[in-house]
């Protein structure tokens, strides 16, 4: 076992894991009080971990959170998806400079489509292919509808077919779950542990694009939550209202979402099998973590953004969507829960840190060690959440209490208290103008800190 304290002269042997899943929202996760998802392998691995359980987005969606993951700075309030700046110190780089060697293991799509060259510092990266709209071999001659054009996403089109069909018929020959990416990539990296549990020491990034929709496990998996259903199977939210589906629809396009959970957990489980077999689990921090959520009927919405045609209302980023899981599970550190709010750029400073190297100069995040070592109770006085170019539409403020929208559904301010209101359902922002004040002017600061102007807030007889 190491001996060291983790971040005080840790010992250099120290391995480090992250594995992500994409889209996991937090109230997905049995640990984190969901009765009805079945998750038992992530379970296990977050009662052993510290769990945060204010952990929010920081720039929205996809590779603006591997951005901020990546060089521990929010994207958010000075640019939108882009590729990683080559002038811009990045995780995998600091760890590989101290000696690690660094892979990546991913299905994402997005992280090396042209040149946003999110390998980066790492030594060996494997992409596996066909995710989402990944047509890596065409097959024009099998494509086919995949559920009824009207329930699903309506953009992007191909050849007249839409996304949920062309994933379906790129992956057209699956037979077992084994087939199925979150078992594939995760499965991988399990391999990968075989060929190099001899390193001295190393720095494997496990990007799962799974729990991302396509919704597709074995029928099995879906059965499970949604038993008796009759219909077209829901694979593909519409990113729209959720009333254009049926109660009974609606259901089995949960049910396919909980699925796939499911089966992340599992295969998530067989990799913690496997760091055992090889002898390292009591040498290697592992981090669960994921990038956003999604709608699920919320709020009559499904999807994490508004694409439907004739829908004008905005999509704040209420709870389900900013809501994320993040598990450290650090050798030598006791299992706790820590309430403080924290966000993805704090992920880059607590791994150098358990690595024993200096965080780059100009990060935004913070090491999240003296928390896991219960030496703090606090760490950030507001949680901003945003997506560039969005203005307030999809800016949100969070102080641990109180959810601040400075642009809610219809474009004035939102204000909920999340303890009280989990599901954001009573707006509070006409009587008590004095915290949408006091959120707003944090806001204003925290992005003039940041390089932005933030969102005005509408005048009184705008929104009162």
């Amino acid at each position: 076992m190491l001996s060291a304290v983790p971040g005080k002269g840790l010992l250099r042997e120290m391995n480090v894991i992250v594995v992500v899943s994409d889209t996991f929202r937090y109230d997905y996760c049995g640990w984190n009080g969901n009765a009805w998802i079945r998750t038992p392998d992530l379970d296990r691995f977050a009662a052993g971990a510290v769990a945060f359980d204010r952990h929010y987005v920081s720039s929205f969606p996809t590779i603006p959170t591997r951005t901020d993951w990546f060089t521990a700075r929010f994207s958010f309030p000075n640019h939108g998806w882009r590729a990683l700046d080559p002038q811009v110190p990045v995780l995998a780089a600091a760890l590989s400079r101290a000696g690690y060697l660094g892979q990546l293991i991913m299905d994402n799509p997005h992280m090396m489509k042209g040149t946003n060259n999110f390998d980066r510092g790492f030594e060996g990266a494997c992409w596996l292919r066909g995710q989402e709209g990944d047509t890596y071999l065409t097959r024009v001659n099998r494509l086919h509808r995949t559920m009824p054009a009207d329930k699903t996403r309506q953009k992007p089109q191909r050849h007249g077919y839409n996304l949920v069909d062309i994933h379906r018929t790129t992956n057209i020959d699956w037979a077992w779950e084994e087939d199925r990416f979150a078992a594939r990539t995760l499965r991988t990296a399990s391999r990968w542990l075989e060929e190099n549990y001899k390193a001295e020491r190393f720095f494997l990034w496990v990007d799962c694009f799974d729990v991302h929709e396509p919704w597709d496990p074995p029928e099995y998996w879906v059965e499970r939550y949604n038993p008796g259903y009759v219909g077209p199977p829901m694979l593909h939210p519409n990113y729209g209202p959720a009333e254009i589906y049926s109660p009974a629809e609606l259901a089995n396009l949960r049910a396919h979402y909980a699925g796939e959970v499911s089966m992340i957990s599992r295969w998530f489980g067989r990799l913690l099998q496997k760091l055992e077999d090889v002898g390292l689990d009591d040498r290697t921090a592992v981090v669960f973590t994921s990038d956003h959520g999604m709608f699920l009927g919320e709020h009559n919405r499904t999807g994490k953004s508004n694409l439907w045609p004739g829908d004008a209302r905005r999509w704040p980023l209420y709870e389900e969507v900013a809501h994320i899981p993040l598990f450290m599970r650090v050798p030598g550190l006791a299992p706790r829960r820590v309430p403080a709010l924290v966000q993805p750029p704090d992920l880059m400073p607590t791994l150098l840190d358990l690595a024993g190297v200096s965080a780059p100069p100009g990060v935004h995040g913070r090491s999240l060690l003296p928390l896991m070592r219960g030496e703090v109770q606090t760490h950030r006085t507001v949680a901003v959440s945003g997506a560039h170019g969005a203005q307030g539409a999809q800016v949100a403020v969070r102080d641990g209490r109180l959810s601040y929208y400075p642009e809610g559904e219809a474009g004035t301010p939102e204000l909920y208290d999340t303890a009280a209101d989990p599901a954001e359902a009573r707006n509070l922002a006409l009587s008590s103008p004095e915290d949408v004040g006091r959120l707003h002017s944090e806001l204003t600061r925290w992005m003039a800190e940041h390089g932005a102007a933030g969102p005005s807030l509408p005048a009184g007889a705008d929104w009162r």
